[in-house]
């Protein structure tokens, strides 16, 4: 189904308020990466400080965030598009789900998209270890896109790897004023919600304090499963679980 060109104008009667915790997931060395050539806690504080120097500067509207949650907005050109920003110099967008499960769903379908793309990559021995985290976001300006009168184009913002009208949505939503979208999840299709969040202004709070979680994520050539630590949980997604996307159906499964 395509979808009808939107405006800002016939957006902003839209916009409705959101307030929800949300979860994302990030490689779980993201503090200890620098420890490893560092003989001490002050060494590593250096050589952060340094690192951090290298760096493109934080956007004004996003200092004083963590790191967790100012570095989706940080980081121009962008190198590839995603499904609601362009690549190139454009804004950025913290894309977070609104259940950890989803979350998961859809950092497993990454892991397996690498393979998928690298045929002659060797499945990895061990799990890839990943932190998981809530944060507050909230604001009276977001747009629900599994609500009238956007639902009934779900098969335009899931849609696996045609990104170019959710693009464009994303656009118009900006310029009429939408801080936050909420979409169903491309990867996780048994009602799984993500949010895409448009400006760090909508975050609650500066550091995500609440919920942290540590996931081990292993992929295989039956498909990729989840394990978490505390409280125990595991989940499995077998061969046909993502095979909506024409890439994972693809995939050399036997390497």
């Amino acid at each position: 189904m395509s979808s009808p060109t939107w405006t800002p104008a016939s957006l902003s009667p839209e916009l409705r308020h959101y307030r929800e915790w949300v979860w994302r997931l990030v490689d779980a060395q993201y503090h200890v990466s620098l420890r490893k050539l560092t003989d001490s806690l002050a060494e590593q504080a250096l050589l952060e400080g340094l690192v951090e120097g290298t760096k493109p500067a934080v956007p004004v509207e996003c200092r004083g965030l963590d790191p967790l949650l100012s570095t989706p907005f940080r980081y121009a050109p962008y190198p590839k598009g995603s499904r609601f920003r362009r690549a190139g110099p454009t804004p950025g967008v913290y894309y977070a789900a609104e259940d950890a499960r989803v979350a998961v769903a859809e950092t497993a379908f990454y892991r397996l998209l690498f393979f998928a793309e690298s045929p002659d990559t060797p499945w990895p021995v061990n799990p890839f270890e990943c932190t998981g985290f809530s944060v507050e976001v909230s604001s009276l300006q977001s747009l629900d896109l599994t609500e009238p009168p956007f639902d009934v184009y779900g098969s335009v913002w899931r849609h696996p790897v045609e990104y170019a009208p959710c693009q464009e949505f994303a656009d118009a939503a900006r310029k009429g004023g939408a801080k936050i979208l909420r979409y169903w999840s491309a990867r996780e299709l048994k009602g799984g919600v993500c949010v895409a969040v448009l400006t760090c202004a909508a975050f609650s709070e500066t550091y995500p304090a609440h919920g942290f979680e540590i996931w081990r994520i292993g992929v295989t050539r039956t498909g990729a499963y989840a394990i978490r630590e505390f409280p125990p949980d595991r989940l499995e997604f077998d061969r046909s679980y993502f095979a909506s996307d024409p890439r994972i159906a693809s995939m050399r499964w036997d390497r």
